[in-house]
């Protein structure tokens, strides 16, 4: 299950995806998440499906990894629906004792699970294409009118991308530290709930230390480069917009456009 979590994580590729600006990417997935809250019909979830599915096969990351992303949140996704189902009123479709189905439930749960798959897909096409340099670069740059009203944009989007690189590097050393456990006899699946709860207390407490560790390491670190916040500092590659973001964001127009209007045909 750990290895499961693809939250973060880079996968090097040479594609188009890869090579335009993170302030498209960033702008792109918003455009997206919004998109999936505007409708509620079946062909507008396949048009949304579609054009996903379009740049997962131009970013050329394999699908499996995104896949893979989503067993992660299975237990999240079968709580939405299961709690849709049984608890949404309308015509009801089956019913035992207390426990009914209506149509509207089923309707509403089959949209809460597309949507969710959808979402982590398509924020997770952002991750795999960007780096979390550059992510930091666009999110800076784009949350840059801000500063005006006081905001620390620079170390926002900093928190932000060191949040997202640890994020692989504790996951590997929670990995290492249930087999080093489970190496000495651990069990981690047998027992009730509690008994699961009392056996995780030997996996976060060296979990804990290792991460204020490293977070110790890395101020140290930054201070020894007489890192002060964003202010009066350049960059190394500076973001700039080239005809492929122009074509981009155009084509993020024509999708919002497209679905908007099939929504409304609908």
């Amino acid at each position: 299950m750990i290895r499961d979590i693809t939250i973060g994580q880079y996968y090097p590729a040479d594609s188009v995806v890869h090579r335009l600006d993170p302030r498209v990417k960033l702008a792109g997935t918003m455009i997206y998440i919004i998109s999936l809250f505007l409708f509620d019909t079946f062909i507008c979830y396949a048009a949304a499906a579609l054009f996903l599915f379009a740049v997962i096969r131009i970013s050329k990351v394999p699908i499996r990894f995104i896949v893979r992303g989503l067993k992660s949140i299975v237990i999240l996704l079968l709580f939405a629906v299961v709690f849709n189902i049984f608890l949404t009123p309308g015509e009801v479709l089956f019913r035992a004792g207390f426990i009914r189905i209506t149509r509207e439930g089923l309707r509403l749960a089959a949209f809460m699970g597309i949507r969710m798959i959808l979402l982590i897909m398509g924020s997770s096409i952002m991750t795999f294409t960007t780096t979390p340099n550059q992510l930091t670069d666009g999110l800076e740059s784009l949350l840059g009118p801000l500063k005006k009203l006081g905001v620390p944009v620079h170390e926002i989007a900093m928190m932000m991308s060191i949040a997202l690189r640890f994020i692989p590097i504790l996951l590997e050393e929670t990995d290492k530290i249930m087999k080093a456990q489970q190496a000495r006899c651990a069990d981690f699946e047998s027992g009730g709930l509690v008994s699961k709860a009392k056996s995780l207390v030997p996996i976060l407490v060296p979990l804990f230390v290792s991460a204020f560790r490293r977070a110790n390491d890395l101020a140290l670190a930054m201070e020894a480069r007489c890192y002060r916040g964003g202010e009066g500092r350049t960059k190394m590659k500076p973001l700039c917009y080239h005809r492929p973001e122009y074509a981009a964001y155009g084509i993020l127009a024509v999708y919002f456009v497209l679905i908007i209007g099939i929504n409304a045909a609908v």
